[in-house]
């Protein structure tokens, strides 16, 4: 999904519990995960709910492209993931590490209706995937 069109599709939304309900069918909307990809290697540390984070590098003749699967036990944080895939897979790790992914859910509005342990859990998730760009630069 386009970031743009993912941000637009957040600002038609009035409310937080539409925005709720978006993320949750965001969520549904991710491609099964693999079993034998939930690993404790894969396992993302610091997030209540348990969640996993796989990312595949591509190199291109434009130059590495990274892509990542992802998978919650639990429905909102599974749409988090979404939210995240949408936002920086498929990208190369210099365009990852440029992007502010939490300016991004403030701006969509999701960041400050997000519990501590979500944010954190968040932040740990956005922390993941930056390190693994950082790795393949």
């Amino acid at each position: 999904m386009d970031v743009d069109a993912l941000i637009a599709d957040f600002e038609l939304l009035d409310d937080w519990e539409d925005r709720y309900r978006f993320v949750i069918e965001l969520g549904r909307a991710l491609p099964p995960f693999p079993d034998a990809e939930r690993t404790e290697e894969n396992k993302v540390q610091g997030c209540a709910s348990q969640v996993w984070l796989v990312s595949h590098r591509r190199d291109e003749p434009s130059g590495t492209i990274l892509e990542f699967e992802g998978d919650s036990d639990a429905h909102i944080v599974r749409g988090l993931v979404a939210v995240l895939l949408a936002l920086l897979s498929g990208r190369s790790p210099k365009e990852i590490l440029a992007t502010d992914a939490l300016a991004i859910f403030r701006r969509i509005g999701l960041e400050g209706h997000l519990t501590p342990q979500r944010s954190n859990g968040l932040n740990s998730m956005i922390n993941r995937i930056r390190a693994d760009a950082q790795a393949a630069l």
